[in-house]
């Protein structure tokens, strides 16, 4: 089967480089599948879990948004955090979706006065990071 390269980098390492069969994201625009010989593509990337599809398996990669350049041979991501479900902290990724959470519902009560798009943008790294582990839908 034809492959591309893939490399996901965050601002301090490459996260994530192999040749893979297909890329599935969530885009500024909507859900991309991206394979090889992709036509070429710029765009934003929400925070989301990216389905990674290699030897006929798929692995998680948690972003938390960042952008992705994709030529007929390579896909590059730069994402402002990313981070493979084995380097997740789960317990600590279910506290920050929870206070998050906490959060969001109590200024929405009428009680609490925060920054709701934080608020809603920590909530959703969250989420990315509990998917990434199979532990929480998006």
């Amino acid at each position: 089967m034809a492959t591309i390269k893939l490399e996901i980098v965050s601002p301090d390492k490459v996260v994530y480089a192999a040749d893979i069969e297909m890329l599935i994201v969530r885009s500024t625009a909507g859900e991309l599948g991206i394979l090889p010989h992709h036509a070429p593509l710029v765009t934003g990337l929400i925070p989301h879990a990216m389905r990674v599809k290699i030897d006929g398996a798929e692995k998680m990669v948690a972003v938390g948004g960042g952008f992705m350049e994709v030529q007929p041979d390579k896909i590059s991501v730069l994402a402002s955090v990313a981070e493979l479900p084995e380097d997740i902290d789960a317990d600590r990724a279910q506290k920050a979706f929870n206070r998050a959470k906490k959060r969001i519902d109590d200024y929405r009560a009428g009680g609490e006065d925060i920054n709701i798009i934080r608020a809603e943008a920590a909530l959703k790294r969250a989420a990315a990071r509990l998917t990434a582990l199979g532990k929480h839908g998006e």
